[in-house]
């Protein structure tokens, strides 16, 4: 999709006068880009530093509904949540799949096990799927051996799914590239460019690969930058209005916190639900909800109070696998765009994403990663009348396609396998499969093939030695020590693929080393 040459001749068509630009390569501004292109409008994709590098490639990974959204009366935001989680299933497997869950339910647990009940059998009402269960604590204790035994009195099943962010992003935006859509990372806006009148009329944008400058202009620009919305609407003038929440993740080896459902129950310290969740070949668990407090990063790092926070629970919950700061393998942290509100607690600010037209540019931000493809819709729809030949937009096509032409993936013996790689990059999975034929092995306990490493190196736009490791092949989470003790073979696959000498591997691989123990390590 993104060989060589590729940053150059999107930066020598940036003078072109574009229908729309789109700031922002998260899933927000992915999803705008593919209905936008759809539309049969000349978009521009524009993002400060890596596709997905945001909040994008940093949640709790799950297609969700937002359970306890009900308990906050957002039903709407539950309706549509879990409406689009099942469309998502259909549209994307492979890439989102369904997921168990376990709700434990103990002694002393507020709200009781009846107002959950009572909240799940809403939550499959919304969803027009029956898949809740309840389970005595015999039964809970057989579905989760290692659950806490003390105050058990039983708890329940029901389903949501699970997703890879990052690679969520990455397929939305190739699909809207191979219809014709531009998209740039490393290209951070320097200024909006305005008209005598003061409305937004486009970008002035800078290449952080080689500092080149340069403006492109067009009817509509949409901010779509998430947590770093604010940033830009200062550019027009306008006062902050988010309200920047961390939300961190531990990860875990699956030996250590091996699951086979995930299991979700309420923090001892302050009845907030927790999730640990079994993610690609590791254990996932999360999420705190804390104010984010001091300038934002490209890269934040939990806090050592949050630390303490996830393993105080998972000490509740787990108590004989006695899990210590010693089994951490990994973490990362997002951070969410909320409305401020001035709520005390930051858990009970709202998810629902707003939408502000400010001197001709469009915000959009809030919201969650299950309900991107409404925000984008109602992005366009809100600048409709301001884009050429007032364009439509159909709410029902799919957002997801897949290849016609799946033959080379049939022929993989391994279903799993072809499951993977038709959800992950759907028309270019043939494609992968072709270049990478004896490569289609894990990357050591990882659910991640080298041939994906191989692919992704090639062909998806890679700049920096972090996109490659932490977006593109999640790497830098599913190994130990995020990769580094396989660097030798990293290189030997993904060396020659780039194109870089040897001085600038060792620049790479040296700056990465530096940002993963600064940001991902515990």
């Amino acid at each position: 999709m993104w060989q060589s040459g590729w940053r150059d001749t999107v930066w020598s068509q940036l003078d072109q006068r574009w229908d729309l630009i789109v700031i922002g390569g998260g899933i927000t501004g992915a999803g705008i880009l593919r209905e936008a292109v759809r539309a049969g409008l000349r978009t521009l994709l524009v993002e400060a530093h890596d596709f997905a590098s945001g909040t994008s490639s940093r949640s709790s990974k799950l297609v969700h509904g937002g359970l306890r959204y009900l308990k906050q009366g957002e039903i709407r935001l539950t309706l549509e949540s879990v409406r689009e989680r099942e469309r998502l299933l259909k549209e994307g497997r492979g890439l989102v799949g369904q997921l168990g869950f376990l709700m434990p339910n103990f002694r002393g647990d507020h709200p009781p096990a009846w107002v959950m009940g009572l909240g799940l059998t809403l939550y499959d009402l919304l969803a027009l799927h029956w898949s809740h269960r309840h389970y005595d604590a015999d039964d809970m204790r057989e579905l989760c051996p290692m659950i806490n035994e003390r105050g058990l009195l039983g708890g329940y099943r029901y389903f949501d799914a699970q997703v890879d962010d990052a690679r969520l992003v990455l397929r939305v935006i190739h699909e809207a590239v191979r219809e014709g859509g531009t998209a740039l990372n490393y290209a951070p806006v320097e200024k909006l460019l305005r008209r005598n009148s003061g409305e937004v009329c486009g970008v002035a944008l800078c290449d952080q690969t080689t500092g080149r400058i340069a403006e492109a202009q067009a009817s509509v620009v949409i901010n779509a930058t998430g947590a770093w919305a604010d940033d830009v609407r200062a550019h027009v003038g306008q006062p902050p209005r988010l309200r920047r929440l961390r939300g961190s993740h531990l990860v875990f080896s699956a030996r250590r916190l091996p699951l086979r459902r995930a299991v979700t129950f309420l923090h001892p310290a302050d009845r907030r639900p927790v999730f640990a969740i079994p993610w690609e070949g590791v254990t996932l668990f999360g999420t705190t909800d804390v104010d984010h407090g001091r300038m934002l990063e490209t890269d934040p790092a939990i806090g050592g109070n949050e630390v303490e926070y996830l393993l105080d629970a998972l000490k509740y919950a787990f108590p004989a696998l006695e899990l210590g700061i010693a089994d951490v393998q990994a973490t990362f942290s997002g951070v969410r765009p909320v409305v401020n509100t001035g709520q005390s607690d930051p858990s009970k600010e709202s998810r629902e994403h707003v939408l502000w037209n400010e001197n001709g540019l469009l915000t959009v931000t809030g919201g969650k990663l299950t309900t991107f493809r409404l925000m984008a819709h109602a992005a366009l729809q809100a600048v409709r009348t301001r884009l050429p030949g007032k364009p439509s937009f159909d709410p029902n096509q799919r957002m997801l396609t897949t290849s016609p032409d799946l033959n080379p993936v049939e022929r993989l013996s391994d279903p799993a396998t072809r499951l993977r790689l038709v959800g992950r990059y759907g028309a270019d999975a043939p494609a992968l499969i072709a270049a990478c034929p004896g490569e289609l092995v894990p990357i050591g306990e990882s659910a991640a093939l080298w041939a994906e490493l191989r692919w992704a190196a090639r062909a998806e736009g890679v700049a920096h030695l972090d996109d490659l490791l932490l977006r593109r092949v999640r790497l830098g989470l599913l190994l130990p020590q995020g990769g580094l003790a396989c660097m030798d073979r990293i290189r030997a696959i993904a060396q020659p693929e780039l194109g870089w000498d040897d001085e600038r591997w060792a620049h790479e691989a040296e700056a990465y080393a530096r940002l993963w123990e600064r940001c991902y390590s515990v």
